[in-house]
């Protein structure tokens, strides 16, 4: 096994191209851009997310990494990783802590595996420095040095760089996720009483998890000085796969260098297995610059739901998984311009965004078949919109109702199951549900309802324009207004909004 692993991080090729892709997952992406006074946006680096959605005989693998400093650890994550698991690493016959042992060693041996790849150009790289004069800044140096920090900054740039990741791994129907650094993961379950719930699987590994904090504190770090750096070489994620500086020469910087041993690491936090046995929903694996680019838009608060919302919206319209993916990251991408644009609260958090990457795995999940409308019947499911573009943190928004097709059977794996029964979701909160941890359980969950009040009942027949030509709504706005008006209301007869 170790030969085959050498031969396979030293080729050029992408030996994953073999891999059958799961037809049951769609990816979106987006790039990094930045906004112009003129509002138009540039890309400012080259893309660094990647991701993989791989199915075998054995199981299904999905992951999406966020790199950060070039996409060379990225790459080599994606690419590695399957070779530790897709090669008969697992089978039928793994207990959940078997699993859960597996996937913690394949993160361990990837990144030093990793590490042997830039052996040589550290090496090269420490040769170098020592050939410079000390204390002497680069563009102070004399002409006679030039060349050498000239090859430093390239060696620098060859050997910088990390990447944190989110890997879901579906065996004998129960699923998994591992998680380093910042990404997320989303379950969404159709529940018995018709309501969408959503589960975030474990938490961001930043100073604002208590857990992480405390598991620094036992290595003697300050969690105070912790929370207030923030970032530590740039980055917010205290797990991180790659970046030998924080790594190797933890020592060297200030808010770390009390460290018993190394503190940034690439251990996942791994969270089951949860049994998928009758469930319907979909899965979300979601890099960092998707769920921040929401969030500044909207605000922390709902961006679970509002993501899981537009992703039953989609699936409502679209018949294919990859269209429902990218049209979700196209539409937090404009939300995302259209709060720079506006000028209002959110504004000053929204000039510029990260890679954006969004994979959905659906789950015994209908699609629709494009031809149905929200007057046709089926079954509805809530979506949140916001209607207001100066968002505050206790943003209010209005729920509206969307139709998805009552009929047709979706095969996930060897288990098929059908659909939902059409009809109307009633009100009310959906129960928690948790996930089993190797650490601690950190998921949160909600739920969201709609009663579809908002649409008038009419009859299958097509509407008649009035004397003046119009066609009256089927969708009634009043209690839009209503709300609009009570929100923005500044004092005796203001905020008045209705139609013209």
């Amino acid at each position: 096994m170790a030969a085959q692993r050498r031969t396979l991080i030293h080729s050029h090729q992408s030996w994953t191209d073999d891999l059958p892709l799961c037809q049951l997952c769609g990816v979106g992406a987006a790039p990094n851009c930045v906004y112009g006074p003129d509002g138009k946006s540039t890309q400012s680096h080259p893309n660094e997310d990647c991701h993989f959605r791989f199915s075998t005989d054995c199981c299904f693998l999905y992951g999406v990494f966020n790199g950060y400093d070039g996409s060379r650890v990225a790459n080599f994550v994606s690419q590695c990783l399957t070779a530790e698991l897709l090669l008969g690493q697992l089978n039928f016959t793994h207990s959940d802590p078997d699993i859960r042992r597996i996937l913690t060693q394949a993160f361990d041996v990837v990144e030093k595996s990793y590490f042997e790849t830039i052996d040589d150009a550290l090496a090269e790289k420490a040769n170098l420095q020592a050939q410079l004069p000390e204390g002497v800044p680069f563009h102070q140096l004399p002409p006679q040095f030039h060349k050498i920090a000239e090859r430093l900054k390239a060696l620098e740039q060859e050997v910088s760089g990390g990447a944190t990741a989110v890997v879901a791994l579906i065996l004998n129907n129960k699923l998994y996720i591992a998680n380093v650094g910042t990404n997320r993961a989303l379950l969404c379950k159709c529940t018995p009483d018709r309501q969408n719930q959503v589960i975030q699987i474990g938490r961001a590994h930043t100073t604002d998890n208590e857990e992480e904090l405390a598991r620094l504190t036992q290595l003697g770090l300050d969690p105070a000085r912790l929370r207030q750096t923030g970032l530590i070489t740039g980055q917010s994620s205290l797990r991180r796969i790659g970046d030998y500086k924080v790594k190797f020469s933890y020592t060297d910087i200030d808010v770390l260098s009390a460290a018993k041993s190394k503190p940034i690491i690439a251990e996942p936090e791994i969270h089951g297995g949860q049994t998928l046995e009758g469930v319907t929903g979909f899965l979300l694996l979601m890099s960092e610059g998707l769920i921040r680019a929401l969030e500044a838009a909207h605000g922390p608060e709902q961006a679970n739901q509002e993501m899981v919302a537009m992703v039953a919206a989609e699936l409502a319209q679209q018949s294919s998984l990859e269209a429902v993916a990218q049209s979700v990251v196209e539409r937090v991408k404009r939300l995302h311009h259209d709060a720079y644009a506006s000028g209002r609260q959110r504004a000053p958090h929204c000039s510029r965004h990260e890679d954006m990457t969004l994979l959905i795995r659906t789950i015994n999940y209908p699609l629709s078949d494009g031809s149905l409308t929200p007057t046709q019947g089926g079954r509805i499911y809530p979506v949140s919109v916001p209607y207001s573009n100066s968002q505050s943190t206790s943003k209010t928004s209005v729920t509206l109702s969307l139709v998805m097709p009552c009929q047709g059977t979706l095969t996930n794996g060897t288990n098929t199951a059908s659909t939902l029964e059409g009809g109307t979701p009633t009100p009310g909160q959906s129960p928690t549900a948790t996930l089993q941890s190797t650490n601690t359980q950190t998921q949160s969950s909600s739920s969201s309802s709609g009663d579809g009040s908002l649409f008038r009942q009419r009859g299958s027949q097509a509407a008649q324009p009035d004397e003046t030509g119009r066609v009256p709504p089927y969708v009634d706005f009043t209690q839009f207004y209503r709300m609009w008006g009570t929100e923005h209301s500044e004092g005796p007869g203001q905020g008045v909004l209705g139609p013209q």
